[in-house]
């Protein structure tokens, strides 16, 4: 046993979705899983493992809310992460605000059910919508804190160039949830130059400060710390790769 107490579900993971989406999914680099063929509940109470959250999209929300809402409550989880939007300029400050429209009046929706409403971060939030302002920064000020938390996936934003420690300092206890992974460079393939592509890499085993980083989620604290790794496991294996991870976890916990 490496040690994990909890999981984080997405939509895609527990109910049949369309090729569309499958595709999307696979094409992002992500898993597709069975699409709704596994019993997720009997699974997840043979392994003893707690859900965590949800990832939705924002569209199922919207269309949806009671489906969502019924779906966090089986899973025993008062918490929905929207992971990103596809297709989407976040350097058009206008369809930014759209969406901060968009998130608030979510998150009143589920927040009368009592269900959470987070934000999960990739790079693409950090694009400037004015000339010194970027659409993260604009979602931190105008989503409504009674209805918008965040799940800052402090990987992301390092890739971007921007710090995470200081994007975790100014979210103090709006973020509820901490994804934590490692940055680095790995070799991959034949390559004609010394130089090395950066990746996601086991805990521990990159560059990032995640004794820093760790410290200040749990100085918050943040409900849970969580794991992801970006399928190019130490060894091709993905239990070797849980395993190396938590060993760092184990030490600095």
């Amino acid at each position: 046993m490496a040690g994990y107490d909890g999981i984080e579900l997405n939509g895609f993971m527990i109910r049949p979705t369309s090729f569309m989406v499958r595709m999307m999914t696979k094409m992002a680099g992500m898993p597709v899983g069975k699409g709704g063929k596994l019993d997720w509940k009997a699974l997840l109470d043979e392994a003893g493992l707690s859900v965590v959250s949800v990832h939705e999209d924002l569209g199922t929300i919207k269309r949806e809310p009671e489906k969502v809402i019924a779906e966090a409550k089986k899973f025993e989880t008062d918490k929905i992460v929207i992971t990103g939007m596809y297709r989407f300029d976040y350097s058009d400050k206008n369809e930014v605000k759209k969406l901060i429209q968009d998130l608030n009046e979510s998150g009143e929706k589920l927040k009368k059910a009592g269900i959470q409403l987070l934000y999960h971060n990739h790079n693409c939030e950090f694009r400037k919508v004015t000339a010194g302002k970027t659409a993260y920064d604009l979602m931190i000020e105008e989503t409504d804190p009674a209805y918008v938390g965040f799940e800052l996936d402090s990987y992301w934003p390092t890739e971007a160039g921007v710090s995470a420690i200081a994007l975790m300092k100014r979210l103090g206890d709006r973020m509820k949830l901490y994804h934590i992974n490692d940055r680095g460079t790995k070799v991959s393939g034949p390559s004609i130059t010394p130089i090395l592509k950066s990746d996601s890499m086991e805990l521990g085993t990159g560059n990032m400060n995640l004794e820093e980083l760790t410290a200040q989620a749990l100085s918050v604290p943040v409900d849970a710390i969580i794991l992801e790794s970006h399928k190019n496991w130490v060894d091709k294996s993905p239990v070797k790769s849980l395993q190396v991870s938590a060993e760092f976890l184990n030490k600095i916990l």
